[in-house]
């Protein structure tokens, strides 16, 4: 059984997903300037360090309450 949980969506063609296979998470992050990335973690902790680096509060360009709700959203995956 594959769990979808969604991170963010601000539109058709910027959100990022995660999907649990069993032990394996698949995430997708879809930018209108990147298009789509794919990475696979094997554990929940190697995801947290990806993302804990990629929306970094020094780097991240959203408000204290988007940050916020993005980290607590991957912290419910």
């Amino acid at each position: 059984m594959i769990k979808k949980h969604l991170i963010y969506k601000r539109d058709k063609w910027n959100m990022l997903t995660v999907e649990v296979h069993g032990k394996t998470l698949i995430l997708r992050e879809i930018s209108d300037q990147w298009g789509e990335e794919c990475h696979t973690f094997l554990s929940r902790p190697a995801m947290m360090h990806w993302a804990e680096d990629r929306f970094s509060k020094e780097k991240f360009g959203g408000t204290e309450e988007e940050w916020t709700a993005i980290m607590q959203a991957f912290k419910e995956v």
